[in-house]
């Protein structure tokens, strides 16, 4: 995704090889170090520096690293729906913290990274000792219906070509990062992993789920948050799932959920 002139070369990017697969990823500030994984898409930059996060988590002391997901951002684009279940993507988020030798630390997901941060809480507990789910409440176990619209949106002619709400959504926001829409359908098809209820229960790390008033993607928060055994929720007032990413409620209640772990 190349979302405007600031956006730099592939060559001036970090990137490490995960699994083969050639994954982006940048890191701003210092400290205490928190990991980023961005949503459906979008890449690194759109989803944290251009809504203000990176400024917000750096001037509050914390070195923040964002990844580009497979087939988004910077990263390698592949058209094949297999290589993207979103518990693959969390192994990429993995050796990103191995590759940087940061963990464990707090990860934070919005959406799409929503789900990918709680496979890597299932998988590699280890790497992390907290987690934020931004825009994802119950629908994480309950997935999303309207997947299918989504990738008949992306892989129309053109816009105009869109008629279904959520699929022009998804078209605009995709066309808006300059994307690559053939491999974002392949990632759809794919990345909406069924996440059990058992599974939840077994992410014993201080959770915080945050969801937009207005949000109609993401699912109940408080229902999520009620099977995390340190779940607790933030509620972002008049948001859907598009403007909460940025809301200034939503990034003080992820620094407050921040600084009570350290108290």
């Amino acid at each position: 995704m190349r979302a405007g002139k600031s956006e730099p070369k592939e060559d001036d990017v970090p990137h490490f090889s995960s699994d083969g697969i050639r994954i982006a990823y940048e890191t701003y500030g210092e400290g205490s170090p928190i990991l980023m994984i961005h949503g459906f898409a979008s890449n690194g930059r759109v989803n944290w520096l251009d809504t203000g996060w990176v400024e917000t988590l750096t001037e509050a002391g914390r070195r923040v690293i964002t990844i580009d997901n497979r087939g988004h951002g910077q990263s390698e684009k592949l058209y094949n729906p297999d290589l993207y279940p979103a518990r693959k993507m969390a192994g990429d988020a993995a050796r990103l913290i191995e590759h940087l030798g940061v963990g464990p630390l707090p990860v934070m997901g919005y959406s799409m990274g929503a789900r990918i941060s709680a496979f890597l809480a299932l998988d590699r507990p280890d790497l992390l000792f907290a987690v934020i789910f931004g825009g994802l409440g119950y629908n994480m176990v309950t997935g999303m219906s309207n997947s299918a619209r989504i990738v008949a949106g992306l892989l129309a002619p053109s816009l105009e070509d869109v008629e279904d709400t959520t699929g022009r959504m998804f078209r605009r926001f995709a066309e808006h990062t300059g994307s690559d829409l053939k491999a974002l359908a392949a990632c759809m098809q794919s990345s909406r992993d069924p996440i059990s209820e058992d599974d939840v229960r077994r992410i014993d790390v201080p959770a915080l789920v945050a969801v937009g008033s207005e949000d109609e993607v993401a699912g109940d928060p408080q229902k999520l948050a009620d099977l995390l055994p340190r779940g607790e929720v933030c509620v972002i007032e008049r948001r859907d799932h598009m403007r909460a990413t940025g809301d200034k409620m939503f990034k003080q209640a992820v620094l407050d959920f921040l600084a009570r772990l350290t108290s």
